[in-house]
C-alpha cells in the first residue's frame, strides 16, 4: 500500500530513490527498536511509494537497454 500523502516520486533520479530509501530503513529500524506501531505503519506505505517508484524506473531502464543490445538475425534480401 502507498502512502496517499506522498506527491509524484517520479521527477526523482535512481540515485535520489535509493538515498531516500535508505534513510527511510535508517528510521524504520529506529521505529521497529521504539516499538512505534504507527510510526511503524507510515513509514512501511512511504516506503512501498519509494520502492515501487524505483522498481518502474529499473524497469525502463532495463527495457532501454534489452532494446539496445537486440540482435537482427533474420536475412535481409
Amino acid at each position: 500500500m502507498e502512502h496517499p500523502f506522498i506527491s509524484s516520486l517520479s521527477d526523482k533520479t535512481l540515485e535520489e530513490l535509493q538515498g531516500s530509501i535508505t534513510e527511510l530503513t535508517k528510521k524504520l529500524n529506529f521505529a521497529y527498536r521504539m516499538q512505534n506501531s504507527a510510526m511503524i505503519h507510515q513509514l512501511n506505505m512511504v516506503m512501498a511509494s519509494y520502492k515501487a517508484e524505483y522498481g518502474r524506473k529499473m524497469d525502463e531502464l532495463l527495457k532501454k537497454q534489452s532494446d539496445r543490445t537486440q540482435i537482427n538475425i533474420q536475412k535481409e534480401s
